[in-house]
């Protein structure tokens, strides 16, 4: 199964552009300091703040469980096909994924998976799925089950 959040990049830029727009036209058209005298500190801040939680949250995510092996992929939104120094991926074989746990707290949802190393030792390791719809994050989870449902069947047999 392959699925990925690649529509969601047009939403992401226009946020970004959004937020940028918004900072210019306030530092140049508005006059900030007359607007607002007391309060200019507290909205540089919440842009600033609003940058970095769609800088963190926007990752793309792309997962697929074709063949052999279970490929899993993040990596940024902005500028990537310039500079991709945001990414994250792994290759494995399916064999050697041992469990797998999706966190959705309120503004991030992330995939740890648990899997086998050659030593014998597990480790785990943490995507990004924030911007996956909840009916893909269904179909993920379906998938991983169906992999570790697998694994033990060979293991018990």
């Amino acid at each position: 199964m392959r699925t990925d959040n690649r529509t969601i990049k047009n939403t992401i830029i226009s946020i970004y552009f959004i937020l940028v727009l918004f900072a210019i036209l306030f530092a140049t058209v508005f006059k900030p300091i007359l607007m607002f005298d007391g309060h200019l500190f507290h909205i540089i801040i919440g842009l600033f703040v609003a940058v970095l939680i769609v800088y963190f949250i926007a990752r793309f995510f792309e997962y697929d469980s074709d063949g052999t092996n279970l490929i899993i992929k993040n990596k940024g939104l902005i500028l990537t096909d310039f500079v991709n120094y945001r990414e994250h991926k792994i290759e494995i074989p399916k064999r050697k994924v041992v469990g797998f746990k999706i966190y959705n707290y309120l503004v991030f949802k992330s995939l740890v998976l648990t899997v086998k190393n050659s030593e014998g030792s597990s480790m785990k390791v943490r995507f990004n799925m924030t911007l996956l719809k909840k009916k893909k994050t269904k179909y993920v989870r379906q998938s991983l089950k169906k992999i570790i449902k697998e694994n033990k069947k060979v293991k018990l047999g």
